[in-house]
């Protein structure tokens, strides 16, 4: 193993990959039968070669769909940054609709709550009304008191649809509607209730809303394949890999590309793995065991370990075989 290891961490060496540790061996003059399996051991343990490369979309994780029908209903929201500074900005906060991946974004100079609150209120309430839900990380920007007494200004309330006391709109549209406004004729109201047939209208109310439910179970399947294919596709293309707790990781730095420095080493650790979420997030421990950060799984790597610490071989001389010769008689 020091002839390999020669021939592939020396000066002159290279740190090439595949069998071309195997191949300078033998133009050495030496040969054993498993030199080129050894070689490929070697450079995957090879902590040099392991931190090198970057990462494609084959490293990504797969896809966890989210199952939403209704128009305009639920919106996820996020920052990205902090940033290098650019006129003052250093956040971009996203809003992205569920359904058809509409996207509404801003620069800010902060990721405050106040911040939040004025972008909803220009951006997604008064364009496309209030929504049912807004997904988030749970960050103090989004969960605090300013952003709970918005929600309180626009009647928005934790709880679930009460069918008895519920109005026609709501149940229809699974959304309270607010500040109703009619406009029609002055004497339009004297037609309809001279010709107003209550039976044939709570018959043709109940026809609407059984038409209504079955349009949203057929969404609902069509959305359901569709995203189930779409997976499908996305994870036949990606690299199948585990991430276990007690597994040895390197984290890939995607920062480095704002920064000048083309020949740096763009992996940090190894890191230890604390947890998996099934949603791709991946918990890990820091190096010296202090405090525990989540980051994505496309951004981690196994990590096999040195090559002095997977190569322990037993050596011997061909003179010193331990197999006996034969005798004759």
């Amino acid at each position: 193993m020091a002839i390999l290891k020669a021939c592939h961490d020396s000066p002159v060496g290279g740190h090439h990959g595949g069998n071309r540790p195997g191949e300078k061996v033998l133009e050495c003059g030496y040969y054993w039968p498993t030199i080129y399996q050894d070689a490929n051991q070697m450079v995957k343990a090879c902590d040099q070669c392991q931190r090198q490369g970057s990462i494609s979309k084959r490293h990504e994780m797969p896809i966890n769909f989210v199952l939403e029908v209704e128009i305009f209903d639920v919106w996820g929201i996020n920052f990205m940054g902090p940033f290098v500074s650019s006129y003052g900005m250093t956040y971009i906060l996203v809003d992205v609709y569920y359904v058809f991946k509409w996207v509404e974004a801003i620069a800010l100079p902060n990721n405050e709550a106040r911040s939040v609150t004025a972008f909803l209120k220009k951006n997604i309430f008064t364009q496309f009304g209030t929504p049912r839900a807004i997904p988030c990380d749970g960050g103090s920007h989004f969960c605090n008191k300013a952003f709970a007494e918005l929600l309180k200004k626009i009647w928005c309330k934790a709880q679930g649809v009460h069918t008895l006391s519920s109005s026609v709109e709501c149940l229809v549209f699974v959304k309270a509607c607010h500040l109703l406004v009619e406009l029609e004729h002055k004497d339009m109201w004297a037609l309809k209730k001279l010709n107003l047939d209550w039976a044939e209208a709570a018959n043709l109310r109940m026809t609407q809303l059984n038409e209504m439910e079955e349009f949203r179970l057929h969404a609902y399947e069509s959305v359901a394949i569709y995203k189930e294919r779409m997976k499908f596709v996305h994870d036949k293309k990606i690299l199948k890999r585990e991430f276990n707790s007690g597994d040895l990781v390197l984290l890939f730095n995607s920062r480095l590309k704002l920064f000048s420095g083309k020949l740096k080493c763009k992996c940090s650790g190894p890191f230890k793995v604390v947890s998996v979420s099934p949603y791709g997030a991946i918990e890990l421990e820091s190096e010296d065991g202090t405090r525990t950060f989540k980051v994505n799984g496309q951004r981690v790597k196994h990590y096999l370990g040195t090559a002095g610490e997977r190569h322990l071989i037993e050596q011997f001389a061909l003179r010193d075989s331990p197999i006996e010769a034969p005798t004759k008689e």
